[in-house]
């Protein structure tokens, strides 16, 4: 099958071919028939097998053949993401396959100014792709509604769940319109996210197109067992005996990923870091600096497990496994991309055994396990020191000399505004002593009791 077979506009088909997709893949044949008919759609499919353009095609070419003026301050599409990454991602799409449609895309999400935003939505926007939370603040103010939207997709629903956004999307629930298309895709299915699902869903088409739980079946899965403590060196010896394209690094913690960078650039060896403690700015900059090739190494928390859309992802390694199966399933989706093959690499502690039993018996995949490496011990004893902590990702000489600049000529101007070493400026220009100033006491000596006798006493007399 062909995007042609499926009935899509002319300007989608074109914009298909210039990005020489041809063939759609098993949920795109699955979804875009469905979605081309108006019916709600609850898809179940994994990360990385195109979501995205299996709800952006047909939306676009709903807004192709039914225009309409936007409303103020209002939409006609929202897309709702639970990171501010996939949400770039998802308006990217957007942007790309309806490039010969003239539409207006909007990302809103927090860690960058909210007047922007507002000032971006005021005269009404055909797709805005959102975060829960930044969306609500939006609506709070009454800088936003989303009263006129007409079709509303949940993306990635169970990581919603996971990340707490229950509440939110309830009340994002009852904003909405009655009458309006629905999209749910989700990679699990369990019990809670088929109750979500009955809330925002209206006879709903279900589609599936991978097992739940399945891995990808060209990945190479492999994992050690080593102790927490020398994790660190094993990682070293491993980026030096594979041959790493881009590797993503996985760690649970916030901290633990910003641990692995310091000694990583102790050792010389240049990575970032992405989470959730990383502001906006950062974290643009590390997805942007790996997604060039600048950087090979990029160490980050879950929250980028489904937001990170990177081809040339050779390697996936685990420096510390999921406790969900789930979650490993969408870590490694990050490599094998796009018909290419990857490699995931997972060390194991002794207290993270029961994970990988949990990830086999939910995959249905037998990790190979690799010994530690020969030189391991001496690896370990000779690990270099972590680097110095720092605020943001490492500057390069450039920006470094850029920076100290900036700081000699403010330095320069003090002195100025400061004058030469044996005067000082006074309020006439003129100069006088460079003595400290000296606040006056009041009172002459200023000792205890010097305005006594200026107080007069009340009550009885002497």
């Amino acid at each position: 099958m062909e995007f042609t077979d499926l009935g899509l506009s002319e300007p989608i088909l074109k914009a298909l071919a210039a990005k020489k997709y041809a063939n759609p893949t098993p949920i795109q044949q699955k979804a875009i028939p469905v979605l081309l008919e108006g019916r709600d759609l609850c898809g179940i499919a994994q990360t990385g097998t195109g979501k995205t353009a299996a709800f952006a095609l047909p939306s676009l070419d709903y807004f192709a053949r039914n225009p309409k003026v936007t409303p103020m301050r209002g939409c006609r599409m929202l897309v709702l993401s639970p990171t501010r990454e996939l949400a770039a991602q998802i308006a990217q799409s957007f942007r790309d396959y309806g490039r010969f449609l003239k539409l207006s895309v909007e990302t809103v999400f927090g860690g960058v100014p909210i007047n922007r935003q507002i000032k971006a939505l005021s005269n009404g926007v055909d797709i805005v792709v959102a975060t829960p939370g930044r969306l609500l603040d939006l609506i709070d103010q009454r800088c936003f509604t989303i009263k006129d939207t007409e079709i509303f997709v949940l993306d990635e629903a169970d990581q919603m769940m996971d990340m707490g956004f229950i509440h939110p999307l309830k009340r994002i629930a009852k904003l909405l319109p009655a009458d309006r298309q629905n999209l749910f895709f989700s990679a699990t299915m369990p019990k809670e996210i088929e109750s979500l699902a009955g809330q925002f869903l209206k006879d709903p088409v279900k589609v599936s197109v991978a097992p739940q739980s399945t891995t990808a079946e060209r990945v190479r899965q492999q994992a050690t067992f080593v102790n927490q403590a020398e994790k660190q060196a094993l990682l070293h010896i491993t980026l030096e005996q594979e041959e790493i394209d881009r590797a993503l690094i996985f760690t649970r913690t916030k901290h633990g990923a910003d641990r692995v960078v310091r000694f990583l650039e102790g050792a010389g060896i240049q990575a970032f870091a992405i989470h959730g403690n990383k502001s906006q700015g950062q974290r643009t900059t590390a997805l942007q600096a790996f997604r060039q090739g600048k950087v090979k190494l990029l160490v980050a928390t879950d929250i980028a497990a489904r937001g990170i859309d990177v081809s040339g992802v050779s390697h996936v390694i685990n420096f510390e496994i999921p406790n969900v199966p789930e979650q490993y399933v969408h870590r490694i989706g990050r490599t094998a991309r796009a018909g290419a093959e990857g490699v995931a690499i997972s060390f194991v502690a002794d207290d993270e055994r029961p994970y990988l039993k949990a990830i086999e018996r939910a995959t249905r995949v037998k990790l190979d396990m690799v010994a530690l490496p020969e030189n391991f011990l001496e690896a370990v004893r000779s690990l270099p020191k972590p680097a110095a902590p720092s605020k943001g990702p490492r500057q390069t000489p450039a920006q470094q000399t850029k920076r100290a600049d900036g700081q000699r000529r403010y330095q320069d101007q003090q002195r100025a505004q400061r004058g030469s070493p044996d005067k000082a400026h006074r309020a006439d220009g003129e100069g006088g002593d460079n003595k400290p100033f000296r606040r006056r006491r009041r009172g002459g000596g200023g000792a205890v009791g010097t305005h006594k006798g200026a107080v007069q006493r009340t009550g009885a007399p002497r």
